[in-house]
C-alpha cells in the first residue's frame, strides 16, 4: 500500500518538529487512498471528504502525543476506520436521505469498459455493482472494513492487522467469513435478477 514509508516518516518527523507543510505533503499522499475507503465504507461523498479532513485534523492535533516511530498508514485508516463507524452508527439512529447527491454516487460506482455494452448488459452491470455495493455496507463492521481494507485498498494482511489490531490469521478468518456473506447474499440477488 505505502511505496515509500521512509518519505512518509521524513514528513511525519517534520510535521512533529514545528514544519507545518509537511501536513500538506502528507495529505497530498494518504487523501486520496483515504477518501477512496471513506467512499466504500459511507458511500456518500460529501461525508466521506468530511470524515478524511477530519482524520487529518486529529493527526494535527495528535502530532505532539504521538510518538516518532509511529505506523503512519496504520494510524491513519484505524482513525479513519473508528470515524466512518461512528458515523454509520449515527446515521442508522439519525436516517436522512439526501437530495444532493441522489443517485450520484451510484453512479460513480460501475466503471464502464471501453466497448459500450448492450441495454441489458449495462443495465444487468449496474444492477450488480447497486447489489455489491449494498451487500458490502449491510456487512458488519469488522468484516466491512477488513474486506475494503484488503480488496480495495490494496493492505497486506500485515497491514490491515496493524489498523484491526488482531493477527494476520485474524485477518484471513475475516476476508472469508466475509466473502461467505457477500456470496450468499449475491445469490440470492442474481438468482431474483435473472429470473424476472
Amino acid at each position: 500500500m505505502n511505496p515509500d514509508p521512509a518519505n512518509d516518516r521524513v514528513h511525519w518527523q517534520a510535521l512533529q518538529s514545528g514544519d507545518d507543510t509537511a501536513l500538506n505533503r502528507l495529505i497530498a499522499r494518504w487523501e486520496r487512498p483515504l477518501l477512496a475507503f471513506a467512499w466504500r465504507y459511507v458511500q456518500d461523498s460529501a461525508d466521506a471528504r468530511d470524515l478524511v479532513a477530519e482524520t487529518f485534523v486529529r493527526l494535527y492535533q495528535q502530532r505532539q502525543r504521538l510518538r516518532p516511530d509511529t505506523n503512519l498508514s496504520a494510524w491513519l485508516f484505524t482513525t479513519l476506520t473508528n470515524l466512518c463507524h461512528n458515523q454509520h452508527r449515527w446515521r442508522q439512529r439519525h436516517p436522512t436521505v439526501s437530495l444532493d447527491n441522489a443517485g450520484l454516487d451510484q453512479a460513480n460506482t460501475s466503471a464502464m469498459p471501453d466497448e459500450t455494452p448492450t441495454p441489458d448488459e449495462a443495465l444487468l452491470h449496474n444492477e450488480t455493482m447497486a447489489a455489491l455495493g449494498a451487500a458490502i455496507a449491510e456487512l458488519p463492521h469488522d468484516l466491512k472494513t477488513t474486506l475494503l481494507l484488503h480488496h480495495y485498498e490494496g493492505l497486506s494482511y500485515r497491514e490491515v492487522g496493524a489498523v484491526l489490531g488482531c493477527s494476520e490469521r485474524g485477518v484471513e478468518t475475516r476476508l472469508y467469513r466475509a466473502k461467505q456473506r457477500l456470496r450468499l447474499k449475491l445469490t440470492d440477488v442474481l438468482r431474483t435478477t435473472v429470473t424476472t
